[in-house]
């Protein structure tokens, strides 16, 4: 293991991590990251596994996992579950699949609207405004 990350401080793991020291703490609050034992009149130490750790929960944060479903991965990541790691993912890809089309159907609705805009200039009212004013319950 790489000597510099064997014994880091809190902060010293924040930098290593690209992450703030409050994000460390909420991390071990929410149960994700352990807080390693204070020697008596010491600082707590951070090792190369913690810095392995918080790289994990950030990339399966980037891919879309929450903190509650990284949770799940690393508790399957300390053993052997690659069938339940994959159903998570496979999980999580038809939310990300839904998310998209969603945001498909937003965009069209958006390049409706702007054409509408562009369209009607000499109108009183903007039809987007008008659009967007428009009750749905």
């Amino acid at each position: 293991m790489n000597k510099t990350l064997d014994s880091l401080t809190i902060g010293g793991l924040a930098k290593a991590t690209r992450i703030g020291v409050e994000t460390i703490r909420f991390y071990q609050r929410r149960g994700l990251l352990s807080e390693p034992d204070r020697p008596l009149g010491g600082i707590r130490r951070y090792g190369a596994t913690d810095v392995q750790r918080i790289v994990f929960i950030k990339s399966a944060q980037r891919l879309g996992f929450s903190l509650e479903e990284v949770a799940d991965l690393l508790k399957l990541a300390d053993s052997q579950h690659c069938d339940e790691a994959r159903t998570l993912a496979e999980h999580k890809l038809e939310d990300v699949q839904q998310r998209i089309a969603e945001l498909r159907r937003m965009e069209m609705a958006l390049q409706d609207l702007i054409g509408r805009c562009q369209t009607n200039r000499n109108e009183v009212s903007c039809p987007l405004i008008a659009a967007l004013q428009v009750k749905y319950y």
